[in-house]
């Protein structure tokens, strides 16, 4: 077995890049900080595709499975002779294929904000901030231990926090940094009681073992957590269940997915990092993690289905009605999003039951270029109009020639439309649910609808629709955000030919598949249909749109106004729990808890002034009190004492 140490650079490169700009880059580098994050993170993804060469066809498979590798290991805390937080490196095909997907989408934002953020007053520190998102994230999928995977979960968090909030200056990102952070944190706190359940139970923290604990039948470990409960729940659902939880956060899944609409407020290549490798799939890689554990439980893996499927139908409707264009691609996001994760639900352990396993990893794979692009090419359009609403926009293909072929090969990618990257990942997804659940199928393939139209919404809206209002215009950005651009166009077209299933499987094993021209009919009929209508409705200004929005009235309006989920969270916590709970508490905490050591302070303050004249310091009085003390003693003995 050849060596792997090397990995551990890619990880350090980035946190390096952090330290040192973020400590000195406003002073010393201010210049050169973007050149300085792009090569490190050049040299990180080179390391990330020799890993992967070397891993996938070099000594990565033996006797036909893909195995895992701990590339290194030591202890950090030991708790016991058997658990214990190790930290360590795993190399297997889920996490060599993150680390090709985040580091090379990383670096295109990298090279992307060169020209986006050039002139920024802390450019130094944006890059800074980058790096350890990026960091943070590798971090993340390389973890062997499910604690240690925890710590970077919560270093992703703190780095969004950071990147969502970089214009500190605007009340908007402010509020939209502390929405992300604190949603989250709920949504985290389910994902550690989950762990300390699986741990408990399982007997270790280290996720190979505990994935070898609780899938054995044999086992003790698995007959105690199946056989304990609560609630009459098996404590191995809890476990997974609460674990979820935290990928619904990380991913946005309702009802935890009210903080990314907001997380616009960053700069717009943030966003393309957030939606596309690293934040919001942190979920769907968990999920798949621990996804042996999860095959040997239906009820968790019907929550995931279930929540998956509604997830993405969801955000689909809710994209349709909004008009800022990096809204759309962030309920987008949470579409396709919802697509991995019930794909994840519908598939099972080995074989062609593991379809839906390797079909969600594939969409991952696939939606992270696409995506990208996406994002990219909307901050492309924002840097030249200057506005993030449709309205303000409209024939900007005259004057942006290479982000408009570029966002069209996105949106078409997206769609499904062959032979573009994401139809090859969405049909493996829509065949999985349809070979174990016909009615998730059908919300599959009605949310796939509605993708290809309030893409191609956005699309003609952008593009076409009327005559550009830019009466002057400074181009489409420099070099350095039209070659990103180009290479994820070119991969936007190109990924969906790698044969994904001989590399990353729910096994290990090669999963033998095809594309179904017949099976294809429908959905790509569909998808073709909702681009026609688009079309209809958007390539030239009409009242179409407003006329469609009025007959759909009361919920078209609630679907803007995004079901009103925001408001319901705002009246349980303003009216519920601020006045019925946090108001009681703040009382008792000032009145009784603060009163009862104010008053014990008091008293003692009182009998320290009553008593302080004992420690005068003055010889004179401790004489007189010492030679009245024996005065009273001889009083005492000689005429009371009988």
């Amino acid at each position: 077995m050849s060596n792997y140490s090397y990995i551990v650079f890619i990880p350090l490169l980035p946190l390096v890049t952090f330290i040192v700009l973020g400590l000195f880059g406003r002073k010393y580098f201010k210049i050169s900080a973007g050149a300085i994050g792009t090569t490190s993170l050049l040299t990180s993804t080179v390391l990330s595709f020799i890993a992967a060469r070397q891993y996938f066809f070099v000594d990565g498979k033996v006797n036909g499975i893909y195995q895992k590798i701990i590339a290194c290991k030591y202890t950090w805390l030991e708790f016991s002779p058997n658990v214990s937080i190790d930290m360590g490196i795993i190399i297997d095909p889920i996490s060599v294929m993150m680390l090709i997907v985040v580091t090379f989408v990383s670096l295109m934002v990298h090279v992307f904000s060169l020209g986006y953020m050039k002139g920024e007053e802390r450019f130094a520190t944006y890059y800074a901030f980058l790096s350890l998102f990026t960091f943070s994230m590798l971090g993340l999928v390389l973890s062997s231990n499910i604690f240690q995977v925890y710590i970077f979960w919560e270093l992703v968090g703190v780095s969004s926090y950071l990147l969502i909030g970089y214009y500190f200056d605007k009340p908007s990102a402010v509020a939209a940094s502390k929405k992300a952070f604190i949603v989250t944190r709920f949504a985290d706190l389910g994902f550690l009681i989950g762990i300390l359940i699986l741990g408990f139970y399982g007997g270790t923290l280290d996720i190979g073992l505990l994935i070898q604990k609780l899938t054995s039948l044999q086992s003790l470990q698995w007959i105690n957590i199946t056989t304990a409960s609560f609630l009459g729940v098996s404590m191995l659902t809890w476990g997974l269940v609460l674990v979820f939880i935290g990928g619904a956060g990380k991913s946005a899944m309702f009802p935890l997915h009210i903080w990314l609409p907001d997380a616009m407020e960053g700069p717009t290549p943030v966003s393309a990092l957030i939606h596309a490798a690293t934040m919001v799939v942190a979920g769907v890689y968990l999920v798949a993690r621990l996804f042996p554990v999860f095959s040997m439980d239906a009820a968790a893996l019907s929550i995931v289905t279930y929540t998956g499927a509604f997830s993405a139908l969801l955000a689909a409707v809710i994209a349709c009605t909004q008009t800022d264009i990096k809204r759309v691609l962030a309920y987008s996001t949470m579409s396709q999003i919802g697509y991995m994760m019930f794909a994840l639900g519908v598939a099972k352990q080995g074989g062609e039951n593991g379809l839906g396993y390797m079909a969600s990893m594939f969409h991952l794979f696939t939606h992270a270029f696409f995506k990208s692009l996406l994002f990219l090419g909307a901050g492309a359009v924002i840097h030249l109009v200057h506005s993030n609403d449709m309205k303000d926009m409209g024939g900007l293909r005259k004057l942006m020639p290479v982000t408009h072929i570029a966002f069209l090969i996105a949106c078409l990618a997206i769609a499904g439309i062959p032979p573009f990257a994401g139809f090859f990942s969405k049909e493996e997804i829509l065949l999985a649910a349809y070979h174990s659940n016909k009615m998730i199928y059908g919300v599959a393939l009605f949310t796939a609808a509605l993708t290809a139209f309030y893409m191609f919404r956005l699309y003609f809206s952008i593009f076409w629709s009327k005559e550009p209002t830019l009466h002057h215009s400074h181009g489409e950005g420099t070099i350095s955000m039209k070659l990103p651009l180009i290479i994820l166009a070119i991969c936007a077209v190109g990924v969906g030919f790698v044969p994904f299933s001989t590399f990353v499987t729910a096994d290990g094993a090669v999963l033998e598949t095809h594309t179904d021209i017949l099976f294809s009919i429908a959905p790509v009929s569909l998808t073709i249909i909702a681009i026609l209508l688009a079309a209809n409705l958007y390539k030239t200004q009409n009242n179409k749109p407003e006329r469609l929005a009025t007959a759909f009235g009361g919920f078209y309006k609630a679907a803007s106004r995004k079901f009103f989920v925001d408001e319901f969270y705002l009246f349980i916590t303003q009216k519920i729990i601020f006045p019925l709970i946090g108001q009681p508490i703040a009382w008792i905490d000032k009145n009784i808890v603060d009163g009862c050591i104010n008053l014990l302070a008091n008293i003692t303050g009182k009998i320290a002034g009553l008593i302080k004249g004992f420690q005068s310091g003055k010889v004179q009085s401790y004489a007189l009190y010492f030679f009245g003390g024996i005065a009273a003693l001889a009083v005492i003995f000689i005429y009371l004492w009988k």
